[in-house]
């Protein structure tokens, strides 16, 4: 297991489509491994292999190191629900800015195992949200791309002069 280098806004392979995983093999389960590790050091809770510059549709979450880390192969959004809730978000890519986002408070998601073996979860709350950013990423759809552009502008001038260093 390796921590790997994560990608950083505005790099632009994270509004790139990430391809579908189709082989299931020791490859698979080392780069989910180094996704967790990577994820834990970032610190995060959800990452996907395009956060290290890989294009294939994978996603790692750990909202509990209790419960470990789970990953998503393939994930889908199969359904969501009408009814939203708003959840502060940010991205291991853009670390140190954070804004509120509106998503769908439930979904139900369907992905295949590091298996292959088809799947299916319902989540709300958190998990919905950590769902519905993860695989907007893996569509080429940057987190902040879900704000207004004034907010959008806002939060990347922070950001910039946060790695400026700026005080």
């Amino acid at each position: 297991m390796t921590i790997r280098p994560i990608v950083r806004f505005p790099d632009l392979r994270l509004r790139s489509v990430a391809a579908p995983i189709s082989v299931f093999d020791e490859d698979l389960r080392r780069l989910a491994d180094d996704l967790s590790d990577t994820m834990r050091a970032a610190p995060g809770i959800g990452i996907t292999a395009p956060h290290i510059g890989i294009l294939k549709r994978l996603v790692v979450l750990e909202l509990s190191p209790a419960a470990g880390p789970r990953s998503y192969v393939n994930p889908v959004i199969l359904w969501a629900s009408g009814e939203m809730i708003r959840h502060v978000e940010g991205s291991v890519s853009m670390p140190g800015v954070t804004e509120e986002i509106e998503r769908h408070a439930r979904v139900r998601i369907g992905y295949q195992t590091l298996d292959g073996d088809e799947a299916f979860e319902e989540a709300e709350g958190l998990l919905a949200v950590c769902h519905q950013h993860e695989i907007d990423q893996l569509d080429g759809l940057f987190w902040i791309e879900r704000l207004s552009r004034l907010r959008r502008e806002r939060l990347v001038k922070r950001y910039q002069k946060q790695q400026r260093g700026s005080p």
